[in-house]
């Protein structure tokens, strides 16, 4: 089981009982039709919705999300004030089964007008592969096989994107129009963004990689890819002698020359693992959230800097 994720879901119901009807009162006058100065009040729930409602709804929403810039999303805990904001948003965009604390507040909230972004697309099985359900490294909460790291791969999120513009659109019919234009414009970016990949991951030395986050099933599916996950452990805790020795055997095995750690957790697992595989390390950032760390300033530029690192990885040629 992976501790570092374990999510104390007890706290939103404890504050919502203590704290969810005197912070009602205080909720903003114009708050009732979910809007603020003219704007459409959008709530995301980590960084890959947030991204998705700024360059949809462009000047006409503001958009908060409920997970700040260096804050591990599955550990997110939120405030009585975060939860009543929830019922009082014009919209409220989430990803369920990867935030467990953020379902249970939408729960708890009310709040009617939520999209989420599961449904947008379809979700796979990756649970039989290495970090997946079988070797306890799934998220909780997620359920067995529902892999929701959709976001990380650029089709994927296109089609989330198509969705949560028509969700805007509907919303806010006044200005469907610049939805319906935005949506157009950023599903352009992703789609360029899926042909680099294509292109620049075609040709390479090995198909594996290693990774202490089983975030990439998706990415690793859709560019004919493995991804072997450092399974059954925290990606900050050392791992067992005897899952060194697989890692030293596949990377063996497939010509592997790198370890990737994520940017939101500490680098000593993918630090131990090569150290006594002879391997590198680097990052491969699963883009839950942007940080100074982050090599790159939005999704579309961190996703390049992912394939860049998975090119020099791969020995692509």
């Amino acid at each position: 089981m992976n501790v570092r994720r374990l999510i104390p879901t007890a706290v939103v119901a404890g504050t919502v009982a203590l704290g969810l009807t005197a912070l009602s009162a205080c909720s903003a006058p114009d708050a009732a039709d979910g809007r603020s100065d003219g704007r459409l009040n959008v709530v995301a729930s980590f960084y890959p919705m947030q991204f998705l409602a700024e360059q949809i709804g462009g000047n006409h929403v503001s958009v908060t999300t409920l997970t700040k810039p260096g804050v591990e999303p599955h550990d997110l805990e939120l405030s009585p004030r975060q939860i009543v904001g929830l019922g009082d948003a014009g919209l409220v965009l989430y990803l369920k089964g990867i935030q467990p604390a953020v379902d249970d507040a939408i729960k708890q909230s009310g709040a009617t007008h939520t999209v989420d972004a599961a449904k947008l697309t379809t979700l796979e099985d990756h649970g039989t592969e290495a970090g997946g359900e079988e070797s306890g490294h799934a998220h909780r909460g997620e359920g067995a096989g529902a892999d929701p790291h959709i976001w990380l791969d650029p089709v994927k999120y296109a089609e989330v994107a198509e969705g949560v513009g028509k969700s805007l659109e509907k919303t806010d019919p006044g200005h469907a129009a610049d939805y319906r234009r935005n949506t157009d414009t950023l599903v352009k970016k992703l789609d360029a963004l899926d042909t680099a990949y294509e292109t620049g991951l075609r040709s390479t030395a090995t198909r594996t990689f290693i990774t202490t986050h089983s975030a990439f099933g998706y990415l690793a599916e859709r560019y004919g890819l493995v991804q072997e996950g450092i399974a059954g452990i925290d990606p900050e805790a050392e791992p067992s002698p005897a899952r060194i020795q697989e890692i030293h055997d596949v990377a063996k095995k497939n010509k592997v020359t790198t370890v990737f750690f994520e940017t939101l957790a500490s680098d000593r697992t993918a630090k131990t693992v090569a150290g006594d595989t002879g391997l590198r390390t680097d990052v491969l950032d699963p883009l839950e959230g942007i940080t100074g760390k982050s090599k790159g300033a939005d999704y579309i530029e961190v996703m390049r800097s992912n394939l860049a690192a998975l090119q020099k990885a791969l020995g692509a040629k």
